[in-house]
Formats: C-alpha cells, structure tokens, sequence
C-alpha cells in the first residue's frame, strides 16, 4: 500500500512543555499522557479530544524538573495550549507547565525550545523556622524539606 501524497497528509505541530515541581516527585511518561487525556475530555469533551489528539512524543523529567515534546493537530494549538494549562498535578503530585514554544517538526521544536541545558541544582543545609533543614536549590528558589515534604522559599526567607 503506497502512502498519501505529502498535501493529503495530515500536518501536525509540536509544543514544546516544560514541567516543574517538588524535588522528590517521580513522574512517567504513561501517568503524564493519561493526565493529558482526562483534562483534554474533561475541558473539550470526547469529541473535541479527539479533534485535539494530544500524544506525548518525548517525555523526561528527574529531580523535580523537565520536559515533554506533545503532538497536536495543525489548527488545534490554542486548544491544546487550554489543556496544557488545566493540569495541575499528575499522579497525585502538584505540577507546574510552561509551554514554552510551537514548531512544526519534533527536531526543530527539540532545537529551538529545549535545547538549553537544565537548571543548576544544588542540594544543601539551611536555617528555615528556627532549624537547620536539607534543601533544594534551583536558580533562586529554594525547596526547603520539612517532615510532611517540602515548602517553597526565596533566599530572602532564609535570611
């Protein structure tokens, strides 16, 4: 069976996601897709999802922080954008999303949006609420451990 011609076909683009949350957290590939899935049915419905048809093309995250590449349809980018920002935890963890650009091929959007390196972390001790407590540094924020799991701080709070 021969493919279609290359103006039948369908044209897709490609958004560039960056992810962010607490130090601890483990998120995969298959729990962010299904997270990505139910805002989409919840905000535009069965019919509207699958207009949008968002799929996660690459996905990695560690340390708290990363990046995922989500195909959607040519025409379907603000929609997909709406989604991106209904999600607000994935697999029970309190999630941060940027979209960070669109492109029109994966290798482009790779290039142009999540080719820099990521965030410097540094792990170390702090004085925060009367104690010396672990924490989690990245570019001026500051993940402070505490015994239920972690609170954000500035370097101001710690002074």
């Amino acid at each position: 069976m021969n493919p279609l011609p290359k103006h039948v076909r369908q044209r897709w683009r490609y958004l560039a996601v960056e992810l962010e949350s607490w130090p601890n957290t483990a998120i995969d590939r298959r729990a962010f897709q299904r997270e990505l899935w139910f805002a989409a049915q919840n905000l535009l419905g069965d019919v509207g999802s699958s207009r949008v048809d968002l799929t996660v093309e690459q996905f990695t995250f560690e340390d708290g922080q990363g990046n995922a590449i989500v195909r959607t349809r040519r025409g379907a980018t603000a929609d997909a954008r709406a989604v991106l920002a209904c999600l607000a935890d994935v697999a029970d963890e309190p999630v941060g999303v940027r979209v960070s650009g669109v492109s029109g091929t994966v290798r482009a959007c790779e290039e142009k949006y999540l080719g820099s390196r990521p965030e410097a972390t540094e792990h170390s001790d702090v004085a925060f609420a009367g104690a010396d407590r672990s924490a989690v540094v990245r570019n001026g924020r500051v993940d402070v451990r505490i015994d239920e799991g972690f609170v954000g701080a500035t370097q101001r709070d710690l002074e």
